[in-house]
């Protein structure tokens, strides 16, 4: 235990580190000590799949550290400054936002994160999924106004589109959340140069209804499909929620993931950007099918259909509160979005 609760100590240092310097070195030790932090808790059952998601970890973040720091390096030797903000040369921003999208798995840098999440325990999928995307998308965040508009696009596009495809066949509940946050991440990239404000937000509301489906998935103990078929024995109101976690995830109103997208493809048109908003709006409708796709075996397959799978039995003890909590912020938070679009 006290070595688990040091690893998540290093953790939120290293992402207090990243996310309140302005000097490149500092960013990127922040961003160092959290990759060293997450790799015990990937590999701590010694499974060899474990293992291995560990050292794909370890390769892709360490290469993508190595490109933060020679972007910043190429930036300084041209332009004398160490400062995050003063990002002006054309190549470190190219070779920045090609290292950012490995940190956080945009297509087409996405091949590691799917494998990786398999590998790992539910709770630290849900630690890469929201915890260990926060520092980079803050790095963009404050060098947004240095960036290429046409590449992030291209890049968003790109992700949503892979994030779509590859989880519509998928059977194990962490890759399908993987392809999940890749489609999620092109939403927020998307809208980086125009309104960096609104990639947070989409952030914020990305990473609570992700922790929502995650805690739910951890308490009734489901890796893959054929076991959510039988998990609605075991809490059923708990499956329920998660029905509706996951079409808020799906971005349909009037639940709260359709405020950041409705958001989004406003802006976007106020870009004379409303191709890409429309594309984009299509592409995320491949993601609705696969979160249809969980939620139809988390709660629509009841009696009389019968699966050939024992049913489980029925757990008295009660739901963890903060799942309750993040439950209800992801179902309900649409009504406030004047208040959240007036913080934003």
């Amino acid at each position: 235990p006290q070595a688990k609760l040091i690893f998540i100590i290093s953790l939120f240092l290293g992402t207090t580190i990243t996310i309140s310097s302005n000097h490149w070195v500092m960013a990127w030790t922040g961003l160092e000590i959290n990759t060293l932090a997450i790799l015990p808790l990937i590999s701590k059952s010694h499974h060899p799949r474990a293992v291995e998601a560990a050292t794909k970890y370890f390769l892709v973040q360490a290469t993508a550290s190595t490109l933060v720091l020679f972007s910043s390096m190429t930036n300084a030797w041209y332009t004398g400054q160490w400062d995050i903000t003063q990002l002006t040369h054309s190549t470190s921003s190219l070779i920045l936002t090609a290292a950012i999208s490995m940190k956080l798995g945009l297509a087409p840098f996405h091949f590691w994160f799917p494998e990786v999440l398999q590998g790992s325990p539910l709770t630290t999928g849900l630690l890469l999924s929201t915890v260990m995307k926060f520092p980079p998308i803050t790095l963009l965040f404050m060098t947004s106004q240095s960036l290429n508009p046409s590449l992030l696009t291209v890049l968003a596009i790109l992700s949503v589109a892979m994030g779509g495809w590859m989880g519509l066949n998928q059977t194990q509940t962490r890759k399908i959340m993987a392809f999940s946050s890749i489609a999620h991440l092109g939403w927020m990239t998307i809208i980086l140069v125009y309104y960096p404000k609104l990639t947070l937000l989409n952030f914020y509301l990305y990473a609570m209804m992700t922790a929502a489906v995650f805690l739910t998935l951890n308490s009734m103990k489901v890796l893959k499909l054929s076991t959510l078929m039988t998990a609605w024995t075991k809490a059923p109101s708990l499956s329920t929620i998660l029905l509706l976690t996951l079409l808020s995830l799906a971005g349909l109103p009037p639940l709260t993931g359709f405020l950041p997208k409705w958001l989004i493809i406003q802006e976007l048109t106020k870009q004379d950007m409303a191709p890409a908003a429309m594309i984009i709006s299509l592409l995320s409708l491949l993601g609705l099918f696969f979160y249809l796709r969980l939620a139809y075996c988390a709660t629509i397959t009841l009696p009389p259909h019968t699966t050939n799978h024992m049913k489980q039995w029925h757990i008295n003890k009660p739901i963890n509160p903060s799942i309750a909590v993040l439950t209800t912020l992801s179902i309900m938070l649409l009504p406030i979005s004047p208040m959240l679009a007036t913080l934003v």
